[in-house]
Order: structure tokens, then C-alpha cells, then sequence
């Protein structure tokens, strides 16, 4: 059976400017924190809390993404987030992304695959499925959307 894809929610997440650590031997290593944010979609909504993405970029051009951080739902309950993913576009657009600029969000492939964990409960429901997610990086917040993969 072919899997389908229905949206989860979509996260706004603000972000604080980016920590360069240093070249390493998988490529440039920085690090971006997550100060908060919102989420909202058809069966769950709340605010997103802190947390950091980690980032290596390659000298291929390919930024590899590994996000974690939870989201709070409007009644308490907490569900972390291990977003892994990757980003690229042309050499030119990367710069302008890395210094802060808009770019255009079709001019950057931005996709991961998002892991939730959620406790015991109303949410439960969220540990059961696999998905997917599409991005874009604005200037100080990214914007995500989640999809189940059903």
C-alpha cells in the first residue's frame, strides 16, 4: 500500500543568532538554540520550549540538521521532538541563508524526519507513527511542517 501523508502540525520556532564551534573533519560545526515558539495543528496544539539544532556543514555544500528540543501542549503535556534532516541550495543561496538573509524557501531543500516521544496518555497516539517534515529557515525562526506518514 502506498503511505499517504496528512499534517501533523506546523511549528513556528524562534532561534537565537548562530554558534560557530569550528571545522572538524565532517565539516563546519555550529549550533543554533531554540528559544521558544508555537505549534498548532488539527488534533494538538501549544508552545514549542527551548532546545538547540546541530549542525555540520559539508563541504559538499549539504548541511546536515539535528534538532532537539519539546513541545508543550495547551494542556501541559510534554512531547519531545529529535528532528534530523538536511538542507541545501545553491552555493550562492546557502551564504545568504548563513548570514542571516530571507531567502527564497524554493530555492532550499529543507526535509527530516522527525521522531516524537510522548509520555503515557492523551498523546500516546503520536508514538505509534512515522513523519515526515518540510522546513523553512527565516532570518530568526524556522518554520516546519510535520506530516504523519500514514
Amino acid at each position: 500500500m502506498k503511505p499517504e501523508l496528512q499534517l501533523l502540525c506546523e511549528v513556528r520556532a524562534s532561534l537565537e543568532p548562530t554558534t560557530v564551534i569550528g571545522d572538524t573533519a565532517h565539516g563546519s560545526r555550529r549550533m543554533v538554540g531554540i528559544t521558544g515558539g508555537t505549534f498548532a495543528g488539527p488534533r494538538l496544539r501549544g508552545r514549542v520550549l527551548t532546545g538547540a539544532d546541530w549542525q555540520f556543514w559539508r563541504s559538499d555544500g549539504i548541511t546536515e540538521l539535528e534538532a532537539r528540543y519539546l513541545l508543550q501542549t495547551d494542556d501541559g503535556v510534554n512531547i519531545e521532538v529529535n528532528n534530523r534532516g538536511i538542507r541545501h541550495g545553491s552555493p550562492q543561496v546557502m551564504q545568504r541563508l548563513a548570514s542571516g538573509q530571507p531567502v527564497d524557501p524554493a530555492l532550499v531543500y529543507f526535509r527530516a524526519t522527525p521522531f516524537l516521544t510522548a509520555p503515557s496518555g492523551p498523546y500516546e497516539w503520536l508514538n505509534r507513527s512515522l513523519y515526515l517534515c518540510s522546513g523553512t529557515r527565516l532570518p530568526d525562526a524556522v518554520l516546519l511542517w510535520f506530516y504523519q506518514v500514514l
